[in-house]
């Protein structure tokens, strides 16, 4: 190999093993953080609300808008 791809090759895999810890789940001390009220993907509930409303209204569907759910329909 010549020392560009190298060096490329060992920057990759320091990347990817300092990463590991990006996946892992909040620590408990960590949990009060990621509730606070800025962390909302939606600012507004109301408007949030409002806005999954015309979405579904125009889609003829409801439903998915939250996390859960087997995906097979039946519940």
């Amino acid at each position: 190999m010549t020392r560009p791809r190298l060096v490329l090759l060992a920057a990759l895999g320091a990347t990817a093993l300092g990463g590991c810890s990006l996946w892992a789940p909040p620590q408990p001390w960590e949990k009060g953080d990621l509730a606070r009220p800025a962390m909302r993907l939606d600012a507004d509930p109301l408007q949030a609300r409002f806005e999954s409303h015309t979405y579904f209204s125009k889609e003829a569907a409801s439903g998915g808008g939250g996390v859960g759910g087997g995906g097979c329909g039946c519940n």
